[in-house]
């Protein structure tokens, strides 16, 4: 909970400044304030949720000037990426356009600001953090949650309120009051800052372009929706764990399971690579191999780091160690397999992509839709399965004896012998 509160205070921080660094950007160009943040606050949440995933991802490259910076660069364009589609989604068009400038990904990055991505993200993970964390720790505990608390409120009464704006719901009276009442303070605020009047969120981005409305589709899992990039997680997940096994056995004489999970072999790690990489490549497929090699090192190194981080985090566990390996980082990633994520990208998008798309949408509509939740269900229960596996074991290796019926049965079923046997690369860490 601790962590929590943090979190949030630092992300209420860090899309203020945000808001701030656009406000000035603007400005300067326009000679006018134009509030750029999606909400009627001052807060550009993209900077915000970009400044948490930097912090805690690449925490460990404090001091590692060259690759934290090149991290924050990536993990930066990253969100940036994630965002601009989200918000074009949302709400039908685009926020910001980078199509005329060089070195841009359908306009919603570009190389000129990854390399700004870069530099903010390593100012804030070695100066800022600590700066911002200095009111947090000196001010009473009790002021600093009843503050995060009223924040909360106020961030969440003015994203709904957005929200109904931009879909033009009704019978939300008190959610618009609301957010026209934040609406006014900020222009306001912006005014005293900059020394113009703001105009609306629609006139705040004039460069917008309106989003082509999409045929229904007649085909199962056609284009690149939920229903094909989850088909393709399940078979990548698997694909991953065969290849895996299949490289263990070759290069080390050993026969193991590479499975994430404690029912069936699905490799999470690979699954998700393949869809996320589909889900961010998809409208890139067609360009050259050499543009998807790099950008697949790149984004995969990115990516095994991220899940590094993420699985010592919640179960206290390092399930690759490639400290032996040269040129690596922390032992969490090394340049030999970034190598092979970007080989995998050009075979996955050139290759294996079109043949699996193409099986895929030939099953039934029914059958698909049937098939997928199915397997949804599965995985879930799977993972929650692996989770609970995962939280016994760490509490038996601590002596802790099971607490409770449920405890006694996963002890049984997942005993520690069978624990090490499915994960023979699993190492307990502080």
């Amino acid at each position: 909970m601790e962590n929590l509160f943090q979190a949030f205070y630092l992300f209420l921080w860090y899309s203020f400044l945000g808001w701030v660094l656009e406000v000035a950007y603007s400005a300067i160009r326009k000679r006018k304030f134009i509030n750029r943040g999606y909400l009627n606050g001052p807060l550009c949440t993209v900077y915000g949720f970009a400044a948490l995933v930097i912090s805690w991802v690449l925490q460990d490259l404090q001091g590692n000037w060259l690759f934290l910076y090149l991290g924050s660069m990536i993990w930066g364009t990253v969100v940036e990426w994630i965002a601009g589609h989200f918000l074009e989604w949302q709400g039908n068009k685009k926020w910001w356009d980078y199509s005329h400038l060089k070195g841009n990904m359908g306009g919603y990055v570009c190389i000129r600001f990854s390399l700004l991505w870069g530099l903010l993200g390593t100012v804030g993970v070695t100066w800022v953090n600590g700066f911002l964390m200095m009111p947090y720790q000196s001010l009473p505990q009790l002021l600093v949650r009843i503050v995060l608390g009223i924040s909360a409120v106020i961030v969440a009464v003015d994203a709904i309120g957005s929200y109904a704006v931009i879909h033009k719901l009704k019978n939300m009276d008190a959610f618009l009051e609301a957010n026209d009442r934040i609406e006014e303070a900020t222009v306001q605020f912006g005014h005293s800052v900059v020394g113009y009047i703001a105009r609306r969120m629609e006139r705040a981005h004039p460069e917008s372009t309106a989003k082509k409305t999409k045929a229904k589709p007649t085909v199962f899992a056609e284009g690149c929706g939920f229903y094909k990039l989850f088909m393709l997680l399940v078979v990548g997940a698997f694909l991953g764990d065969i290849v895996e096994t299949i490289f263990c056995y070759i290069t080390a004489g050993e026969l193991m399971s590479r499975s994430s999970l404690v029912w069936g072999q699905f490799s999470l790690v690979w699954g998700c690579a393949m869809s996320v990489a589909t889900l961010m490549l998809y409208k890139y497929k067609e360009r050259s191999d050499g543009f998807l090699f790099v950008v697949g090192v790149l984004l995969g190194g990115a990516y095994e780091y991220f899940c590094s981080v993420l699985t010592e985090t919640l179960f206290g566990t390092i399930f690759w160690d490639y400290s032996s390996y040269p040129l690596n980082l922390g032992g969490r990633i090394n340049l030999l397999y970034c190598f092979f994520w970007g080989i995998a990208a050009v075979v996955w998008l050139k290759k294996v992509y079109p043949f699996l798309s193409g099986w895929i949408e030939k099953l039934p509509m029914k059958l698909g839709k049937v098939l997928t939740w199915c397997l949804v269900l599965f995985l879930s229960v799977d993972v929650v399965v692996t989770c609970a596996a995962m939280g016994r074991y760490q509490e038996r290796q601590a002596g802790e004896p099971a607490g409770n019926e449920v405890s006694v049965y996963i002890d049984e079923v997942f005993s520690d012998e069978w624990m090490e046997e499915r994960y023979r690369n699993m190492k307990l860490v502080e």
